[in-house]
Order: C-alpha cells, then sequence, then structure tokens
C-alpha cells in the first residue's frame, strides 16, 4: 500500500478531498471529513485499475504540502 497525501478541505455543505502527486484529476466528497476520505480512497483505486499504475509516476515526487494564507 503506497501512502498518498491528500488535501480535505472543509466547505459550508461538507468536504471535498483530492490527492496530489497523481497525474489526472481526482475529487472526493462528503458530508464528513471520513466520508470524503473514503471517497477519494476509492476514486484513487478506481482510477489506478483504469489508468494502470503509471498515473502514479510523478517526477518530481511532492515530499511535503503546505498551506498558506496571504493577502493579495
Amino acid at each position: 500500500m503506497r501512502p498518498y497525501k491528500i488535501i480535505v478541505e472543509k466547505h459550508p455543505d461538507g468536504y471535498v478531498a483530492y490527492p496530489l502527486g497523481i497525474k489526472g484529476v481526482l475529487v472526493g466528497e462528503g458530508d464528513t471529513y471520513e466520508e470524503a476520505l473514503s471517497d477519494v480512497k476509492s476514486a484513487i483505486r478506481f482510477h489506478i485499475d483504469t489508468f494502470g499504475p503509471d498515473v502514479l509516476e510523478v517526477e518530481p515526487p511532492i515530499l511535503e504540502a503546505f498551506v498558506a494564507e496571504t493577502g493579495v
């Protein structure tokens, strides 16, 4: 099992989750954090089954992810 970095956003109407470092667009959603995470994990499995393991070969790999806020 390979670990993935997942971003989970909380919105007024639920949660949205998406992985970093995978080729293509993947999104999971749910009413709770756990539902969104489960949904995106299912989407990752489906994406790999559909397009093959090459979708995981992103170079350079993402070592860390940060959330920052700034005013413009």
